[in-house]
């Protein structure tokens, strides 16, 4: 692994330890020349995807990466929130055709 991999997960790994959730878990790795944040459910009973989200190297190298990240977290945690609704309004078709 290239050292500009091993420093730019190091610097994810170090935010990721900020933040601790009653839900989630959080965690990275090196993929190419950027890092993949993984969020999963903590409860594994429940069966949810896992959200996975790229970050990539102009934005790990940025010297406002710290901001950046929250923000890219904060988004990613309200996508896989919205992804976890087994039921919406715009289902309403398949709703009628199973008599919900």
């Amino acid at each position: 692994m290239p050292e500009t991999a091993t420093a730019r997960l190091d610097r994810v790994l170090d935010q990721l330890r900020l933040y601790e959730h009653p839900l989630l878990n959080f965690s990275a790795r090196v993929k190419g020349e950027g890092v993949e944040v993984t969020i999963q459910f903590k409860d594994t009973a429940i069966p949810v995807h896992t959200y996975r989200f790229d970050l990539h190297p102009r934005d790990l190298d940025h010297p406002q990466f710290e901001w950046s990240f929250q923000r890219q977290l904060y988004d990613a945690l309200h996508d896989y929130f919205v992804e976890m609704f087994t039921r919406t309004p715009q289902d309403r078709v398949e709703r009628r055709q199973k008599e919900l």
